[in-house]
């Protein structure tokens, strides 16, 4: 594991995917290097992205737009201890997006290798993988608009 990737001068950016029940985070440099992905139930979304923060440089956060968002953005702003910039994104599609990408860092075995693609369900929750997705939807749209 190379050093540099934890430096403060290399920022990084915090996923958020949040849920009434769990939420998925993920921490990504800006060369798309994923350094921290996992899901954790919703009480513990705020403890466990302070103890982020401290861990890694995070410029800000990326969060998707639709359900939960208004009321998390609210609850994320009253209750961090420092402030935090939140980009929201476009989520749509991407629990559809996330299913397939699992597949790809996790590939499957045994006899779910024999199941059709669009029949295979991930063996676990996948908002962090979500996470991922509105990270990697934020820095293309950085890319686009060059």
């Amino acid at each position: 594991m190379n050093l540099n990737e934890f430096s403060p001068t290399q920022p990084v950016i915090l996923g958020f995917d949040p849920g009434k029940d769990k939420c998925g985070l993920a921490v990504m440099g800006l060369d798309r290097q994923l350094h921290y992905h996992q899901v954790v139930a919703a009480q513990e979304a705020i403890a466990t992205i302070e103890i982020l923060r401290q861990r890694y440089p995070v410029s800000f956060l990326v969060m998707g737009n639709q359900t939960t968002a208004k009321q998390w953005k609210q609850q994320l702003e009253a209750e961090l201890v420092q402030p935090l910039n939140i980009m929201l994104v476009d989520e749509r599609y991407s629990t559809l997006e996330a299913r397939d990408r699992y597949w790809q860092m996790y590939p499957p075995t045994g006899l779910t290798k024999l199941l059709p693609k669009g029949m295979r369900q991930p063996p676990r929750p996948i908002d962090d993988i979500v996470a991922i997705l509105l990270i990697e939807r934020y820095l293309n749209r950085l890319t686009d608009d060059r």
